[in-house]
C-alpha cells in the first residue's frame, strides 16, 4: 500500500502539533521547517485538517495552529480518512458492487479486502499519541 505525500506531510504536521499539544498555537512556518514540508502545501493541508475539526487555527503574531483535542483523542483512521480517504489498496474493494468485468470470479478481491483489513486494524489502534519523531511506540492497549 502507498500513502501520498498528503496523508505523509498532513501526519508529519499533526505529529508536530501532538508534541506542542497545551502549549499554545505552533505557526505554519515553525511546522514546515521543523517537518521540512512545503509551506505553502502545509496551508492546504491545514485548512483541510481545520474543516475535518482535527485542528483550530488563530491568525495574529500570537496565532497558528493546534488540535483541537488531545492526541489521545484523535486516531489514526480518522486522520487517515480525512487525508488519504480510504485504505483500500485498490479501487474494486472500495465499493460493494464494483464496476468490474472480473468482479464474480476475482481471484484477487480477497486479498485487497484482506490488505484493507489490515492497514484499517493498524490505524485503529494508533493515536496521534502514540506517534514520536523517533517512530511509533507501543499503544498504551498493548503494554
Amino acid at each position: 500500500m502507498r500513502v501520498s505525500a498528503r496523508a505523509e506531510y498532513g501526519i508529519r504536521a499533526l505529529i508536530e502539533l501532538a508534541a506542542s499539544y497545551g502549549r499554545g498555537p505552533v505557526h505554519s512556518q515553525e511546522i514546515a521547517m521543523r517537518q521540512r514540508l512545503p509551506e505553502p502545501y502545509l496551508h492546504q493541508l491545514m485548512t483541510a485538517l481545520r474543516s475535518a475539526g482535527l485542528v483550530v487555527s488563530k491568525r495574529g503574531p500570537s496565532g497558528g495552529h493546534a488540535l483541537s483535542r488531545p492526541p489521545e483523542q484523535i486516531g489514526l483512521r480518522e486522520v487517515f480518512a480525512v487525508l488519504e480517504g480510504t485504505t483500500a489498496p485498490w479501487w474494486c474493494v472500495e465499493e460493494d458492487a464494483p464496476d468490474c468485468e472480473y468482479a464474480s470470479d476475482c481471484g484477487l478481491q480477497p486479498v485487497w479486502r484482506a490488505v484493507r483489513g489490515a492497514a484499517e486494524g493498524v490505524l485503529d489502534r494508533l493515536s496521534l499519541a502514540d506517534l514520536r519523531a523517533d517512530g511509533v511506540r507501543q499503544p498504551a492497549a498493548q503494554r
